[in-house]
């Protein structure tokens, strides 16, 4: 971007500035550390200048806003025109109490629903299965059958506003529950929208809510992209997750690394089915994490963008602009919440929403200031929203376009994050792909191993975490936390008592041994899973087949 003769110049310039201004300057007040890092121990210069990006082509790694490679941000006029979804993440207990929650939340200024579900529920277990017992609602709300989900989405707009379901290894079921609750109150399937996180990679690599082995797993993951494609054109059918990969201790370019070779690998299974990519990619979504370091993160959401961008058209020969575009999702750093003051963990989800919105995210979720105690209270949960509301309507950050694009630190981070990603791709080949490598423990290894670091920069005192090793105060938490109605897990037990005392038995097993034979062949599955759900067939029903025919996956040793 600047030609030899002003390179040349700056770098005599810079050169007589340390040995002037900067040296009598640190004479008199040496820096506060020898080294400076960013939440991933990566190096930061002191100073960045042109020399930094000398290499970078504006128009080839630049760009205009809404233009190739996307750098810049995926529309022409971002949040000039619209601003991002405000979809908090809710979920806990009964479906009444999650429908109330969604309901005050919406009369509240949230704009989109973002539904958490409980610990069986991710596993594909009835709330009275002996594996669900002491987790009823605890971390999200407890879904078994078309009943809980019709009860969950009562009296909310699903017309006119899309939904997200943090939903994996029984996404497939979770989503019939919800278009066939959709259909029952006359909104056909093709008018839905929103996002199904049916990220089984990640699974394997960071969360560990996998229940089939790989290959399976993908198949039905490939099966909701198939059925998507056809039938629902406003559903994205996977979010290809980013965000647990972090909250398990990833650095911020494993964050982006790991989740761009997961969907690349979804992008071959659906195109070895036979799909056409530009009929699926523009559908494809993706949802990252925003840590504490604020332009480490703003650099990795625009590279993620450029590397998208680049793979799909040039790697995968995708045509449709649109298949270029990486839309993604936003969720402040849970695991960066301290149990010690509180309500400190505002002013960290202030700064970490505020670098989500600067990388320019089309979707985000703020955690509450009490999410390191308990699930959020009401009030935890409108401060937080709050927060983005703040940020939308205040700050000034939406009235331009990229406001950080071009500054010389910012490109730079920029350029190293796409460069550290392809070295991190080229590994992942050379152990065969995404599948052998989870298989190897490339990734478990890799996030163990940067996470045992951040600890220990945390226990030497190298890093400062205000409150716990640094700031400490003692006194008592005084902040209102959620209680759930204890009556809630009864209710829950009743309802699914009651669905399996008057449903038809006769139509449930004819339709699970449907299900049972198509899972032996090759056919597509969601028919098949949405004909077993409207008939009532419980989750764990559903899933029990499943395991039956497909067995269960157990990690393999990674030493």
């Amino acid at each position: 971007m600047f030609d030899h003769q002003f390179l040349d110049e700056l770098q005599a310039r810079l050169a007589q500035w340390e040995d002037t201004t900067l040296r009598r300057a640190s004479a008199r007040m040496p820096e506060r550390m020898d080294t400076f890092v960013t939440t991933s121990s990566e190096p930061i210069q002191r100073l960045y200048t042109p020399l930094d990006i000398a290499g970078t082509d504006y128009f080839c790694d630049i760009g205009q806003p809404g233009e190739y490679p996307y750098t810049r941000g995926i529309h022409p006029t971002m949040y000039r025109s619209k601003l991002w979804t405000m979809r908090m993440f809710a979920g806990f207990g009964t479906a009444e109490e999650t429908n109330a929650r969604f309901k005050y939340l919406l009369e509240r200024g949230q704009t989109g629903l973002s539904i958490a579900f409980d610990l069986p529920t991710l596993y594909g277990y009835d709330t009275d299965a002996p594996e669900a017992r002491g987790e009823f609602g605890r971390c999200g709300v407890a879904c078994c059958s078309l009943a809980d989900m019709e009860v969950l989405l009562d009296g909310l707009p699903l017309d006119k506003i899309t939904t997200s379901m943090t939903i994996n290894s029984p996404a497939a079921v979770i989503w019939a529950m919800y278009i066939a609750a959709a259909e029952k109150r006359g909104i056909p399937m093709a008018k839905l929208g929103g996002t199904l996180q049916n990220d089984i990679l990640k699974e394997y690599i960071a969360q560990k809510e996998y229940i089939f082995p790989p290959r399976p797993s993908m198949r039905l993951v490939t099966d909701t992209i198939e059925f998507g494609t056809k039938h629902m054109p406003l559903w994205n059918t996977i979010s290809i997750s980013g965000y647990h990969i972090r909250e398990a201790g990833s650095t911020a370019v494993q964050e982006l690394a790991f989740t761009l070779a997961d969907g690349m690998e979804y992008v071959r299974w659906a195109m070895a089915r036979g799909l056409d990519v530009d009929a699926f990619a523009p559908r494809l979504s993706f949802f990252f994490n925003a840590h504490n370091d604020f332009f480490e993160e703003i650099a990795k959401y625009r590279a993620a963008r450029r590397i998208w961008a680049r793979v799909m058209r040039e790697e995968f020969g995708a045509r449709n602009e649109r298949s270029w575009l990486m839309r993604f999702h936003t969720q402040t750093a849970g695991v960066s919440l301290t149990a010690q003051q509180p309500e400190v963990n505002v002013v960290r989800v202030a700064i970490q929403a505020l670098a989500a919105v600067l990388g320019g995210t089309q979707s985000l979720h703020t955690n509450s200031l009490d999410e390191a105690l308990a699930l959020p209270s009401e009030a935890a949960a409108q401060i937080a929203l709050r927060t983005q509301q703040v940020i939308a309507h205040e700050s000034g950050v939406t009235n331009t376009v990229d406001p950080l694009g071009g500054a010389y630190f910012v490109e730079a981070l920029t350029n190293r994050m796409e460069q550290e990603a392809r070295r991190i791709f080229k590994e992942i080949a050379d152990l065969g792909g995404v599948i052998p490598a989870i298989e190897q423990g490339y990734f478990q290894r890799a996030i163990a191993d940067s996470a045992a670091r951040y600890q220990r920069e945390i226990e030497e005192r190298k890093r400062i975490i205000v409150g716990v090793n640094e700031y400490v105060d003692d006194a008592p938490i005084r902040i209102p936390l959620l209680k759930m109605d204890p009556d809630g897990e009864r209710r829950q037990l009743e309802r699914l008592a009651r669905v399996r005392r008057e449903r038809d038995s006769a139509a449930v097993e004819a339709r699970l041994n449907a299900l049972r034979d198509a899972a032996h062949s090759t056919q597509n599955l969601m028919p098949f899973i949405l004909d077993a759900v409207k008939v009532y067939a419980t989750l764990q029903e559903i899933m029990d087949v499943l395991r039956e025919v497909f067995g269960v996956y157990e990690e393999p040793l990674v030493v």
